[in-house]
């Protein structure tokens, strides 16, 4: 039988057929041993074959078999920094919620994040949300930030979970798509989820005060149908992102902006940090490459992927 894995809880997994009937799964042992470094080697979005099999009153199904995959999500653990975790699997695209505050997401964290995606080829639109409590400065500084990814090419739309200003650009945007929402704990997913899909009554939650972060109240990726011919993976929020195996030439190569001016640096094989005549260099001094993108190149390029800061509460 085949069907796509719309939850995992790391032991079972609810597999959806074609036809539409669910059935929780799970992997034999030998399974999770093919060199599958993932700390999840099954992720929601999977294609997956399985059989049913009946042991006394109980039927389930056993999964022998992952299909190839268009694409994937995938970070390092943060608490298995030698291990990986996919997201997600399957992909059209993924919204990734930004907050100016209360929690704040850092440009290091967006970064990483879309460097990831751009990886393995998954176009990501950036969702700048809780534009109903910013001030007028803060507004000023949503769209300073968002101009510098639009300009780089990245669709940035602002809205309002709350209100559900401008989410109904973000609904025809997902139409016949499989949708990916990802951010920090708190940035909003799940009230924007339900603004879109108030049927799925989704768990939303409060900031805590002591760190202004998110309580996590999505515990495991999730996937739904929802009314308009969209598919949405719900996410439990994420602090940290580390990029994984990535060559330090090819990094580069995932920030649109430098690889275009790639072809104008001296050397083929450039680096942008010492190397003479490096046409990313010469746009930075020239403002025309962002600063905050630079650094967190160098960043990413330094192998600092375990530790860094994100609105003063450092993640390990």
């Amino acid at each position: 039988m085949k069907g796509t894995v719309y939850k995992s809880t790391g032991s079972w997994y609810t597999v959806k057929t074609e036809e539409g009937t669910t059935h929780e799964c799970r992997i034999r042992g030998k399974f999770r041993l093919k060199g599958i470094k993932s700390t999840n080697p099954i992720a929601v979005g999977d294609h997956v074959i399985f059989q049913l099999e009946t042991i006394g009153d109980e039927t389930f199904g056993v999964i022998s078999e992952i299909q190839e995959r268009k694409n994937y999500i995938i970070r390092k653990s943060v608490n298995l920094s030698k291990q990986t975790h996919i997201l997600a699997a399957n992909l059209d695209q993924v919204f990734l919620l930004v907050t100016l505050n209360n929690p704040r997401t850092s440009t290091i964290f967006i970064d990483r994040f879309l460097v990831t995606c751009e990886a393995y080829d998954i176009k990501t639109i950036l969702l700048f949300n809780k534009l109903d409590i910013y001030s007028t400065e803060e507004l000023d500084e949503i769209k300073y930030l968002a101009g510098i990814y639009r300009k780089i090419g990245y669709e940035c739309i602002g809205i309002s979970a709350k209100t559900g200003k401008n989410v109904s650009k973000v609904s025809d945007l997902m139409k016949d798509k499989v949708n990916f929402f990802s951010g920090h704990s708190g940035v909003g997913k799940s009230t924007l989820v339900n603004t879109i899909a108030p049927e799925l009554q989704l768990k939303t939650n409060a900031i805590s005060t002591q760190h202004y972060q998110g309580q996590h109240t999505t515990t495991f990726a999730e996937m739904y149908d929802l009314s308009f011919g969209a598919k949405i993976i719900d996410t439990p929020g994420i602090k940290g992102f580390g990029v994984v195996d990535m060559e330090k030439d090819e990094i580069g190569d995932y920030f649109p902006e430098f690889f275009a001016l790639k072809e104008n640096c001296k050397f083929n094989n450039c680096l942008h940090v010492d190397e003479p005549k490096c046409a990313v260099k010469a746009a930075l001094e020239n403002d025309e490459v962002s600063w905050s993108r630079y650094q967190s190149y160098l960043q990413i390029l330094s192998g600092d992927e375990d530790t860094y800061r994100i609105d003063n509460y450092e993640e390990q």
